[in-house]
């Protein structure tokens, strides 16, 4: 079941809801939920059902955003993106001064998606809240930390893209080998940390 909501606060409280739901016995077929920018994917076993999701929904408060347990996780950054000068130039700044206020907001994995490992950060200062680039890269090279919109994220493989790049990190998002495989699940906090 594909549940559409206004807001990430509001997929956040659903997937909150219906984690307790699961947690409570309330939905025991229910085995992954898939929370997106504005929705949410319940999935069941093969068989079950989830009739009780309507009631578990209509109890819950969306306006409230959910409260849970994260960890941080703190990525080194090399600043040297290929659009680092305009990411500055855009938002007003210096590329130092972007720099500075990138690797100092704290981020929210909102969600993860378009490639396993990438994650949707949110917390981007209203300064480098900006638009995708107008022609998108063929390749985007592994580990590009990017803006585009409301969110920053990094690429864990080599895809296309059309984001705006400031830097890159070493690290591997996604290990198939790793448990999890993923470094960023959702609730996550992260804090991204210039090196040189």
């Amino acid at each position: 079941m594909l549940i559409e909501v206004s807001s990430l606060d509001e997929v956040g409280a659903v997937r909150a809801a219906l984690a307790a739901a699961v947690d409570r016995g309330e939905l025991p077929d229910l085995v992954e939920l898939v929370p997106a920018a504005r929705t949410v994917l319940a999935s069941v076993a093969p068989g079950g059902n989830l009739a009780a999701l309507p009631e578990v929904l209509a109890k819950a408060d969306l306006s409230r955003p959910a409260r849970r347990a994260s960890r941080e996780v703190r990525i080194p950054v090399h600043y040297d993106g290929p659009d680092l000068e305009l990411v500055a130039r855009t938002a007003g700044l210096a590329p130092d001064e972007m720099v500075a206020l990138h690797s100092g907001a704290e981020y929210s994995v909102a969600f993860t998606g378009f490639a396993p490992g990438f994650g949707y950060l949110v917390g981007l200062p209203a300064p480098l809240v900006q638009a995708r680039l107008d022609h998108p890269r063929t390749k985007v090279p592994p580990g590009s930390v990017g803006i585009a919109g409301e969110f920053t994220g990094i690429y864990p493989r080599s895809s296309p893209g059309g984001w705006r790049l400031i830097g890159r990190t070493e690290l591997a998002l996604f290990d198939p080998h790793r448990d999890p495989p993923a470094l960023l699940v959702p609730g996550d906090r992260v804090r991204f940390e210039a090196v040189p």
